[in-house]
């Protein structure tokens, strides 16, 4: 499945231009018909693909999953020529104003242009109720399918996580820039540092969001529940350790970020004094974001340890508030973050029908011994017989293709089968 977006905006085209592709509302329904048909055509089954159109006084832009042969360029060619056709223009005049995302790209800009970056008005929050409305009319003309209604849910989730956090004065967001401005005060830059997040909450996040997009040697989350804490890591290509582990662990952070909703402290003066030991009192970074606090204040003291609190941080940012520019670089960290999620998501569905035939092959061969099985009983022979020839069976039935595919191969697919056939099925080599 090919995702793309194709359109023209404030920045590529005149308004004198622009007035002559966009869409009247009442025609968004018939226009999101129109444009399923003519992907359609380019299909020897004639199925429609998903669309979505979305028109203002700035942009007009059409969003698709296609699955039209050619790959994402002659998606996207069908789709600039469909805007043409549509509006009685020659090809050849709007060719040129137009872009063309493909893929993980297309998802980016629906993203930004959810979020108010993309607008002539930055951050203007119109467009996000343009948007919405948008999606209905696709979607009650039947445009909206399994990959558009997942891409337009998250990226109304990411407008949202974006408006209500990078807002001047927004204090999660602002602790979060700051930690990592805060650190790059201590260390020259994040790349070269081990960041470890105590915590698997909403502060968390933001902070992972926000070093992560500096590329850190590594990111590490610590957490009681180590499943939870494994779920935020993959998000940021990181690792995830108990909690438990942390005395054995500290020692190879560089930067740590706490914020649990434990009581008491959870990291004590004792534990960090081992570990700067251990580190041979080369410098650690520790921010504490708790209330109550995660770190006991005495750390603060130790000589190699540079300790800041939600207050130290909450006065840090009082003294440098985000400007506009900065805001759109912490939206752009979150937004990367968002996409590589989606895109995750997508690679899993492209194995999905895959699922379903082995689910429907491998219940066909089910079905096919159990009958044989009752059949035998109804004949009457001995029931441990009939286990034993049924078990036999389905284990012979289930080897069948992939013996044949090692018989039937040679070489370096030989070879690959070989390696593969064990994380299959699980055996030992």
């Amino acid at each position: 499945m090919q995702l793309f977006a194709v359109g023209l905006n404030h920045t590529t085209a005149p308004v004198s231009l622009r007035e002559k592709v966009a869409f009247p509302p009442d025609q968004i329904g018939q226009a999101v018909a129109s444009a399923r048909a003519w992907f359609g055509r380019g299909t020897s089954s004639g199925a429609s693909d998903e669309a979505a159109i979305l028109s203002t006084c700035n942009r007009t832009e059409l969003y698709s999953a296609s699955r039209l042969p050619g790959g994402v360029d002659a998606a996207i060619d069908t789709t600039a020529h469909f805007l043409a056709s549509y509006h009685k223009l020659p090809y050849a005049e709007l060719r040129p104003y137009l872009y063309t995302l493909p893929q993980d790209n297309a998802v980016r800009h629906a993203f930004r242009v959810a979020s108010g970056l993309d607008s002539m008005v930055l951050g203007e929050p119109q467009i996000l109720g343009q948007m919405k409305d948008a999606v209905r009319q696709a979607d009650a003309a039947g445009g909206l399918g399994t990959y558009l209604h997942q891409m337009f849910q998250r990226t109304f989730s990411v407008a949202k996580e974006v408006r209500t956090t990078t807002a001047i004065g927004a204090h999660s967001v602002s602790m979060a820039a700051a930690a990592v401005r805060l650190s790059q005060r201590i260390f020259d830059t994040v790349a070269d540092q081990h960041v470890l997040f105590i915590g698997a909450g909403e502060m968390i996040d933001l902070c992972a969001t926000h070093f992560s997009a500096q590329n850190p040697k590594s990111l590490t989350i610590a957490n009681r529940t180590l499943e939870r804490g494994e779920m935020l890591a993959r998000r940021f290509d990181g690792r995830a350790i108990r909690l438990a582990d942390l005395p054995e662990q500290l020692a190879g952070f560089d930067i740590v970020v706490s914020c649990t909703a434990s009581s008491l402290p959870i990291i004590g003066l004792g534990l960090v004094e081992r570990a700067i030991k251990a580190r041979r009192h080369k410098p650690m970074f520790m921010v504490d974001l708790a209330v109550p606090r995660d770190i006991e204040s005495e750390v603060g003291r130790l000589d190699d340890v540079f300790l800041y609190t939600v207050d130290d941080l909450g006065a840090a940012v009082q003294t440098g508030l985000e400007n506009r520019q900065a805001a759109v670089t912490q939206a752009e960290a979150i937004i990367e973050t968002r996409v590589k999620s989606f895109m995750h998501w997508m690679d899993s569905r492209a194995v999905v029908p895959l699922i379903q035939d082995l689910h429907e092959s491998s219940e066909a061969m089910r079905m096919a011994e159990l009958e044989r099985a009752r059949k035998l009983l109804a004949k009457g022979e001995d029931i441990d017989t009939v286990l034993e020839a049924l078990s036999k069976g389905l284990t012979a039935k289930f080897l069948h293709g992939p013996q044949q595919a090692l018989h039937t191969a040679q070489g370096d697919e030989r070879a690959r089968l070989a390696a593969l056939l064990p994380q299959l099925f699980r055996t030992r080599r």
